[in-house]
Formats: structure tokens, sequence, C-alpha cells
């Protein structure tokens, strides 16, 4: 079944390069394109798409903007955010928020895989924002230490819970530590407890809060 998908961007030509190849693709129908927040905010109301597809940056109403008010009014909401800026603050705000992800425009052929991925339920970023991951990790200091130990986390969590903040599944985040799916979900469900969160998306949120 295709994943029906909302796409908001002011620069009408790559909203429609956009619309034409996502749709060639046959894994996603764009109901509709709208130009800036309001166009965003209103069609969501009018279509419940599976992913919202927007700009960051758009005149009247930011991407930013329109996707809390989105997410506040229904928090169940996937936006992905789209931007050719590569901006640690952005990246943070989006996750902030509760937005699924963000990507790069120049990440052109990463944008229909990481639509399915948010349609899945995963939190997602672009290969070129993966790779700040690590100087962002390395900025947590001593008060994400602070928090963490406070809640019991112990250092294999930790690596758990930054995995799950890079948007990766548990098959990923498996193969990246050497552990069974198995036990990598024993694991979540112990962390979620801890820190009395309700999902992995809320626990990407909770990190990316106290980096």
């Amino acid at each position: 079944m295709k994943k029906k998908v909302i796409l908001v961007d002011d620069d009408q030509l790559v909203m429609m390069s956009l619309k034409t190849i996502l749709e060639c693709s046959g894994n996603i129908e764009v109901l509709e394109t709208g130009t800036d927040g309001e166009d965003a905010i209103k069609l969501y109301k009018k279509h419940k798409p599976d992913v919202v597809l927007m700009d960051i940056q758009m005149k009247n109403k930011s991407g930013l903007s329109a996707a809390e008010e989105i997410i506040k009014e229904d928090s169940s909401a996937k936006i992905l955010l789209l931007t050719t800026f590569q901006d640690d603050e952005y990246i943070v705000k989006a996750l902030n928020i509760g937005a699924k992800g963000y990507i790069l425009k120049q990440d052109f052929e990463s944008i229909e895989p990481a639509l399915l991925a948010v349609a899945g339920g995963q939190t997602v970023f672009g290969g070129q924002v993966m790779s700040r991951i690590p100087e962002l990790i390395e900025k947590k200091g001593e008060k994400q230490g602070e928090i963490y130990n406070k809640n019991g986390i112990n250092d294999k969590e930790m690596e758990i819970i930054e995995q799950v903040a890079q948007g990766k599944n548990n098959k990923e985040i498996s193969d990246a530590l050497c552990l069974s799916e198995g036990t990598i979900r024993n694991y979540l469900s112990i962390i979620l407890e801890k820190l009395e969160l309700r999902d992995r998306t809320q626990l990407a949120i909770f990190y990316w809060k106290n980096i």
C-alpha cells in the first residue's frame, strides 16, 4: 500500500521535482502540496497523511513552527523536515518538538527511504546530518551524565540510547553492538521504565533535550 504524503516547500521547482520523483517510485502518493507552514497545518487537518515532508525554512510560517503546532494538536503526527541547512540547533529543535526526522535536500537519494522509514515509526537523520552526531554526542558534558546517573542508566544502556537517538532500529542496533535483537528489546524496556518514557521516539527526544 502506498504511503500518503503531504509535501510543503516554498521553492516550487524543488517541490514539483520531489513530487515527480517520489510518485515515480510507486511507493508514495503525494496527496497535496503547499508553500508555507500555514498550508502544512491546513493540509494536515484535511488529509491526516502518513507523513508530512516539509521544508524547515519558509516565508510566513516556518516548517519548525508548523511542525510544533501540528504535533501539539496530534501527537501521532509524523513529520520529516527537509532543509539545505546542516545546523545543530535545527537538529535538536526538530527532535525537541517531536519531528520524526531531519534530512538535507542535497541528500536526494535518501528522501524516499527516509519517508518510508518515518511512516514505519522510525526517527531518521540524513547521511550528512548523521556525520554531525559524534560531535553532538561529545557536547553532552556533565549535565547529561548527571541526568542519566540519577536514573541509574549504565554504560551499555547509554550506548543503546545513543543508537536510538541516531534513528536506528533494533536490527541495526543489535548489529552495531553485537547483541541479539531480543536483548536490545529487553534493554529498551528497562531503559524506558527507568526514564519513565513511553516509546523510542520519546527516548530520542529525551536524549536530544539533555545533550
